[in-house]
């Protein structure tokens, strides 16, 4: 099988054939929408919104006795008091300190985890399962469209105010306390499943997971519980704009394309995830190195532990106690996101559609922020929410640009008419206001 290695050989860098691949934004294989996406984005904030994420992640599941030295090896996170019922975001890193990933990591057993998420980080513990010395055996769940099979795991996530009132009324009875990130067992039609005390959009809530065929009847034990109470069950549209309007950046660039990488390149296929995850947005440069992140830049800074030794630990503690980055919310400005929409219905140039709710229309958004004229960081996954009432998008700006309440401006649009990506029609850029935000903006941004 060719590998992503090889295939880069045929381009002059990373960023050409990123910027070039013929993919979209990240697929959410699930129906568009159950009734219209507004009312599917108000439930997680009015009532309650049941996610099913069974589809679109990757879940590798590593078992045996060396599994806490390789993931201590491999994690910027400390794994003091991690182990079955917990479970923590894990952050990887490249030996140069920049992010190959995150994902989730659930504690299931002594000795036994599951990584869920985006492919980049269950990919890269893979791999060093294999290439370095550790007795951990690998069982794979690839997401659906690298899947032939039957998922292994169903997994759905209830948020919102009516959560937990619906939950009771689906086990039929208390719903147990469960702190953030801790795992319980809870019994559903029947069936003895696991969940997660978590929350999205800072809301209440549980992500529930068991095996695959329990999936349709704790689904529509759910559904039967939440008549009443304004449940919704929220399509790919609407999906797609949780993750801004929660602040989680759901795909840094995977700094993978180092030299110090060249053997986990030649072991990732050509037609995977990192070698066909298309790059798009105003922000262009042939040095990969810019598309970067550090763990502070993505809001990750309180993760990094230096408790342990791990790949990139030297690297960042070199850059730990130096100015980072800050992660913010940019409200885009309402005359300006007219102009754009406007260009539709008149003749000559148009602008880059907005497409809604989100305008994700690659799978790694970069765009310009500027300031005066001067770069001063980049935007990623602009979204339109009915409970912000705005557009807005998550960006990581030098910290004497991040200010509430202060104005930048987007560069709305690819340069020189746009790249080859079929998801880009020819338009023209335009500058787009923005106002930083600190916290999540709510319906009084404007």
């Amino acid at each position: 099988m060719k590998s992503l290695e090889q295939k880069l050989q045929a381009w002059k860098n990373p960023v050409e054939m990123l910027r070039n691949a013929p993919v979209g934004g990240y697929v959410f294989p699930i129906q568009p929408e159950f009734t219209n996406w507004r009312d599917e984005q108000e439930a997680w904030s009015k009532s309650a919104a049941l996610f099913d994420l069974s589809l679109h992640m990757t879940d590798i599941y590593f078992e045996g006795p060396d599994l806490m030295r390789l993931l201590s090896d491999l994690a910027v996170n400390s794994f003091a008091g991690f182990g079955p019922g917990k479970a923590k975001q894990i952050v990887c890193c490249n030996p140069e300190g920049y992010v190959i990933g995150d994902a989730i990591l659930f504690g299931l057993a002594k000795d036994k985890v599951n990584i869920s998420g985006r492919p980049s980080v269950p990919h890269w513990v893979a791999y060093n399962v294999e290439k370095g010395k550790y007795n951990v055996t690998v069982t794979r769940d690839d997401r659906t469209v690298a899947n032939q099979g039957r998922r292994k795991t169903f997994r759905f996530q209830i948020q919102g105010p009516n959560a937990m009132a619906i939950m009771a009324k689906a086990i039929g009875g208390p719903v147990p306390e469960v702190k953030f990130f801790n795992i319980t067992d809870l019994t559903i039609a029947g069936h003895k499943i696991n969940a997660l005390g978590h929350g999205m959009a800072r809301t209440q809530g549980f992500e529930l997971f068991g095996p695959s065929e329990f999936g349709d009847d704790v689904r529509n034990a759910i559904v039967a519980a939440g008549a009443g109470l304004g449940l919704r069950l929220v399509g790919a549209r609407a999906y797609s704009t949780v993750s801004p309007e929660s602040g989680w950046i759901p795909s840094p660039m995977p700094a993978i394309f180092s030299p110090s990488l060249k053997a986990y390149r030649e072991w990732l296929p050509a037609n995977g995830f990192e070698a066909n995850a298309s790059l798009g947005g105003s922000f262009v440069s042939d040095r990969i190195e810019d598309y970067y992140q550090t763990p502070w830049d993505l809001g990750y800074g309180k993760h990094v532990k230096f408790d342990h030794t791990f790949i990139g630990r030297p690297a960042l503690e070199a850059i730990a106690a130096q100015p980072h980055r800050e992660k913010v919310w940019l409200v885009w400005n309402k005359e300006d996101i007219l102009k754009v929409y406007g260009s539709a219905l008149s003749t000559g140039d148009r602008y880059k559609h907005l497409e809604m709710p989100g305008a994700m229309y690659s799978t790694l958004p970069f765009d310009r922020v500027t300031k005066a004229g001067k770069l001063v960081g980049l935007s990623t996954y602009n979204v339109y929410t009915s409970n912000v009432r705005a557009w807005f998008s998550l960006a990581m700006i030098d910290r004497d640009a991040a200010v509430e309440g202060s104005e930048v401006s987007v560069v709305w649009g690819e340069p020189n008419g746009g790249t080859a990506k079929p998801s880009v029609e020819r338009h023209v850029q335009t500058e787009v206001r923005a106002t930083v935000h600190l916290s999540r903006p709510g319906p009084e941004a404007k």
